[in-house]
């Protein structure tokens, strides 16, 4: 049910991502990757330790270990050997004796505490403390404090990052059970369209929306076929659906999705497979389309360049990591100052694109990268987020708090 401020005829983009959610189906394939090709990859399982981090107690600074309780007997502690590490000291720490030990060496037996080198001094009768340690067990990384054997490091479905490799690597783990990559076909129809390195004619232009696509694509880790510009023409729309269903688990198209009498996706769709919805109340992307193949799932994203990325970023991406078995990421939401004064007629839901910045006051602040038409898409490429203007709102003064919505981060 829509609300009173939803445009008539409209599907709020709430309900159609539950819609895409629920009709989508969840890759179950899966594959062993290295180690060094897990980057980006999904969980198919969960990850549990093999071993305890760090595997034994250790220093965590340069200085020398020792017994506590020796402290209350004797003022100068002579050396008994070294730790390295990689080289531990052979065998049991005597009573009242130390050891020079290195950042990250074993702590011998016997011994419960390090004291930093900065706080010592050598004599010929052994080390002196300068400055007595408060509490046994100073300076010491106990075996299994930052992971213990046995548990639960990462569940099935996250998506692992930069960090997690290092993480894995310190597990000892060399191979990663992972989700087998989506398959996603790719093609954009529309005889204005023309590669990049051509020369445009009279009325034509170049296809930037499905290098943007490929390019999230590559991002969300998925296996990209690319099937390139179809003519308008029927019976070729109608080959390039039913070649891509062969080949992938998705299917998706760029223009040919409004009311044009060229515009054929819609009737193919509904030869060849169904339409689940076609029109949500959104700005820019109303015209975006969700249906299934025989074989697959089509996202019908529109012909303007923003409205290709929008629709992307707000169905499209969440749907395709949830058939690749992904968690699901919250949206990265933060309330900023809007200081520049936003038009906006209620009605739909509105994605702006916007500049965020912190100002001297450590205030988030947030001003237009100005026009906000569909088709200008240097406004994607001058934003870091989207002004997220709820369907009730009007006009926006200079000074109001908006909702703003991060863009992905590329790194990490």
């Amino acid at each position: 049910m829509t609300d009173c401020c939803s445009a008539p005829g409209l599907m709020p983009l709430h309900e159609g991502l539950t819609r895409l959610l629920t009709e989508t189906p969840v890759i179950t394939d899966s594959e062993t990757v290295a180690l060094p090709d897990c980057l980006d990859r999904v969980l198919a399982n969960d990850v549990v330790s093999p071993v305890n981090v760090p595997s034994h107690d250790n220093s965590a600074m340069d200085g020398y270990a020792f017994r506590f309780s020796d402290l209350e007997h004797h003022e100068v502690l002579p050396l008994a050997g070294q730790s390295l590490a990689g080289h531990p000291y052979q065998g049991d720490l005597p009573a009242g004796h130390c050891i020079r030990i290195m950042t990250g060496a074993s702590i011998p037996e016997g011994a419960d505490t390090v004291i930093m080198q900065e706080q010592t001094e050598k004599t010929e009768q052994g080390i002196i403390f300068t400055k007595k340690p408060g509490s046994k067990g100073n300076n010491v990384r106990l075996a299994g404090e930052d992971i213990t054997r046995g548990c639960q490091v990462f569940q099935k479905g996250h998506v692992i990052k930069a960090q997690d490799v290092g993480l894995l690597a310190s597990l000892g783990v060399a191979n990663i059970p992972v989700t087998r990559r989506i398959k996603v076909a790719l093609f954009s129809t529309g005889d204005e369209l023309k590669l990049p390195g051509e020369s445009l004619g009279q009325g034509e232009i170049y296809d930037s929306n499905r290098f943007a696509v490929a390019a999230m694509l590559k991002r969300l880790g998925a296996e990209i076929i690319d099937l390139g510009k179809i003519r308008d023409d029927k019976s070729a729309i109608r080959e390039a659906f039913l070649e891509a269903d062969r080949q992938a688990d998705a299917v998706i198209t760029s223009g040919g999705v409004s009311v044009g009498d060229a515009d054929f996706v819609k009737d193919i769709l509904n030869e060849i497979g169904h339409t689940s919805f076609w029109k949500l109340a959104i700005k820019p992307g109303k015209p975006f389309a969700f249906g299934k193949l025989p074989n697959s799932v089509f996202f019908g994203l529109p012909g303007n360049p923003v409205s290709a990325t929008v629709t992307f970023q707000q169905l499209a991406a969440p749907a395709l990591r949830h058939m690749m078995g992904a968690e699901r990421l919250p949206a990265s939401e933060l309330p900023a100052i809007c200081r520049t004064p936003l038009k906006k007629q209620p009605g739909r839901l509105e994605f702006q694109r916007g500049i965020l910045s912190t100002n001297e006051k450590g205030e988030a602040e947030v001003v237009t990268t100005g026009s906000q038409g569909s088709g200008i898409l240097r406004s994607m490429s001058m934003a870091n987020c989207y002004i997220v203007l709820p369907a009730s709102q009007g006009n926006v003064d200079a000074g109001e708090v908006v909702k703003v919505q991060m863009f992905d981060k590329p790194l990490m």
